[in-house]
């Protein structure tokens, strides 16, 4: 029996996408995610950068490498260099913004477009509402976020504060868990990293720069 739990355990390598307008915060979840701290000046992210992080779930040794994209328009046809291979996708959106809300399904179509997986209908989004703790603003109601993830493919809807740290493990534990479903039913795709890449991507620990010298914002 011993044995046979170890035969089930496995390290999964997933590459996660985070994606989403300018200024929502995806930044800032990130930041909290991986250094645990929260920070809220920050230059607009310049076509993408990653960091990583590693974790036990269920059991299984989880190695993530975590995409943070730009969400300015002048850089959105970067994205084909930057969401292929992506195990899972989350969309973040500001709940006091209502237009960020309103373009959900624009990055939606923009990744499968760029990302092209050939589970087109069955890619694991993870949609992200980010600002909670904006008590005093109007803030979009759940109940219509539910709505349009019912409309687009039942995804899961998780609202967030990276400024308080509402949520954000959840977040991202959920992106992980949704990348490890699609490897383990989906075993001949995405293709793997090289041994050389996992163990540079790996060896490089919560690896942003130091992001208290930056300006400029994306909120919390």
């Amino acid at each position: 029996m011993e044995m046979e739990k170890k035969l089930k355990k496995r390290k999964y390598f997933l590459k996660m996408i985070i994606i989403g307008d300018s200024g929502v915060g995806k930044t800032s979840l990130i930041h909290r995610y991986v250094s645990t701290r929260f920070i809220q000046e920050f230059k607009p992210t310049i076509g993408a950068e990653f960091s990583t992080k590693e974790i036990e779930i269920d059991g299984n040794l989880v190695g993530a490498q975590i995409w943070d994209t730009a969400g300015e328009e002048r850089y959105q046809s970067l994205g084909v260099s930057f969401y292929r291979g992506a195990d899972c996708c989350g969309i973040v959106f500001d709940r006091s913004n209502r237009d960020s809300f309103e373009k959900l399904s624009q990055w939606r179509k923009a990744f499968i477009s760029q990302g092209a997986p050939e589970d087109q209908e069955e890619f694991p989004f993870i949609i992200i509402g980010n600002k909670s703790d904006l008590t005093n603003e109007v803030l979009i109601k759940r109940s219509e976020v539910e709505d349009w993830c019912t409309q687009y493919g039942n995804y899961v809807y998780i609202e967030a504060s990276a400024k308080d740290n509402i949520s954000v493990e959840e977040v991202f534990e959920t992106l992980m868990k949704t990348g490890m479903d699609r490897q383990i039913a989906n075993p001949h795709f995405p293709k793997k990293m090289s041994a050389k890449g996992r163990s540079l991507h790996l060896n490089q620990k919560s690896d942003r720069k130091d992001d208290s010298k930056r300006d400029g914002c994306c909120g919390s």
